[in-house]
């Protein structure tokens, strides 16, 4: 139970705990618990328009997925190293604004997380850890920046990135747009279909890699989504040795929906005091 904590780029803060950079909470469940149920008219974040100054911009670009709001049902198969393990994922999603992840294991509930557009919270139930962190802090640990857009492209298969500049290249039937963002190199690669196949995002000066495969598309709501994927972290670690980490995605069971959900998150309470 002790890996919940890697899945679905929740892994990053496997890697926290690995390091010692988060404090550790107490490991006796408390009695006294709070259900937080976040509201439903919780305002989305409009996507910012990129200025076009190619022409090519402006034509070539993923088609992206749209929706107000997304259930789904996954397994999901996590590697680092010679560990593995098998978890089932049920995950919602408020477009631009709210990712809820609850992970089980042999029908047990293990931990429950919550990804805003600007903090992580996540509670392990079994251990009683809670975290409560900013993407800044997750990147520090990682050693790669992270952020809500990352995550919701990877259930989604979107385009993470809309930036103008961008140089597009022809290979064969697919459109590979590379990016330059600083210090972070970006090339999204779109199938014939027009729908993000791969992302590869590499940090120059450290040489760490996160990769993003999209495959298995099914026409879902006359839209083709993704029911397959897998993420593949390629970093150093605290020890300066290379680590990579590969989490297989696969879904079962996929709604798209504009009937508001609820993102119930139930911790202790005297976590809310502090």
């Amino acid at each position: 139970m002790g890996r919940f904590v890697s899945l679905f780029l929740v892994f990053v803060l496997l890697q926290a705990c690995k390091t010692g950079s988060v404090v550790q909470v107490a490991q006796q469940m408390p009695v006294d618990t709070v259900r937080v149920v976040l509201p439903i008219d919780t305002i989305q974040h409009e996507e910012p328009k990129p200025s076009v100054t190619d022409e090519r911009d402006s034509k070539e670009a993923a088609d992206d997925l749209s929706f107000s709001y997304l259930k789904a049902k996954s397994r999901v198969a996590w590697k680092s190293g010679t560990n593995t393990d098998n978890y089932s994922v049920d995950i919602r999603v408020k477009k631009d604004s709210i990712i809820w992840v609850n992970i089980s294991q042999s029908g047990l509930t293990g931990a429950t997380g919550l990804f805003g557009q600007d903090r992580v919270q996540f509670y392990q139930k079994i251990s009683g850890e809670y975290y409560n962190l900013t993407y800044d802090s997750l990147s520090t640990m990682m050693g790669f920046r992270i952020d809500y857009r990352m995550l919701q492209s990877l259930i989604v298969g979107n385009q993470p990135f809309k930036k103008n500049n961008s140089r597009v290249i022809r290979e064969n039937e697919n459109i590979i747009i590379k990016q330059d963002s600083g210090r972070i190199k970006i090339d999204n690669m779109l199938g014939p279909n027009r729908k993000l196949k791969k992302l590869l995002v590499r940090d120059e000066p450290s040489s760490n890699k996160l990769t993003l495969d999209f495959e298995e598309f099914t026409n879902l709501n006359q839209v083709i989504f993704p029911f397959s994927s897998q993420i593949t972290l390629d970093v150093k670690n605290k020890d300066d040795k290379r680590v990579t980490t590969v989490i297989q995605i696969k879904y079962s069971k996929v709604e798209l929906l504009e009937t508001p959900l609820e993102f119930p998150f139930r911790i202790p309470a005297k976590f809310l005091k502090k």
